[in-house]
């Protein structure tokens, strides 16, 4: 199945197309990456995960369709999402796409649930995708200089280990809390170790 087929509306295939453009890049936060957040919200649906697919998925479509890799990324796409979407979804859209710029979703939101757990399954992904992960997160920030990548990039594993479940819903623990653990752990070392030289 094509990417165009995993549009979840029935009409709009401008926007979809206009997308699909946008996530064209290089970096981690490419097409492969929109790919993954959608399997794993199947993942999440047949494991039994309540949430509305219709609104998820397309949160899913605009969750990075703007990225420079700048603080306000999340909120232009969240705007993208107000702008283009119908008014029936646009809302809803926005405010999860707003939500995963720190992946901390309400305990009573099913949806945000969902998204932020799909969007951070990469963290459990087998160790070759992972570093390719890595690597395609130090592209996205090139204008960043080599240290203050590692300082800002530790910060953010720091903050992920420091948490009591990295995921919210109980499939995603047990699919992918162990290895996304193993994963974080091992990068951190890496910088920390790089740090020290």
């Amino acid at each position: 199945m094509s990417l165009a087929d995993r549009w979840p509306l029935p009409d709009h295939h401008a926007l979809r197309d206009d997308l699909v453009a946008a996530w064209d890049r290089s970096g981690y936060h490419d097409l492969r990456h929109l790919e993954e957040v959608l399997d794993r919200l199947e993942v999440l649906a047949a494991a039994g995960a309540s949430f509305d697919r219709t609104v998820v998925d397309l949160a899913a479509w605009f969750h990075d369709a703007v990225y420079d890799g700048a603080d306000d990324d999340e909120e232009r796409s969240a705007r993208w999402a107000e702008d283009a979407l119908p008014v029936t979804w646009a809302d809803e859209v926005a405010r999860l796409v707003r939500m995963t710029a720190e992946h901390r979703p309400a305990d009573d939101d099913p949806a945000g649930a969902a998204l932020s757990d799909a969007d951070l399954g990469i963290l459990a992904a087998p160790p070759v995708r992972y570093d390719a992960y890595v690597a395609g997160v130090r592209a996205d920030f090139a204008h960043v200089g080599d240290a203050d990548f590692r300082a800002g990039r530790a910060a953010v594993l720091r903050d992920l280990v420091a948490r009591t479940h990295l995921f919210s819903t109980s499939r995603a623990r047990e699919l992918w809390e162990d290895a996304a653990r193993a994963n974080l752990q091992r990068e951190l070392a890496e910088l920390e170790g790089l740090s020290g030289r």
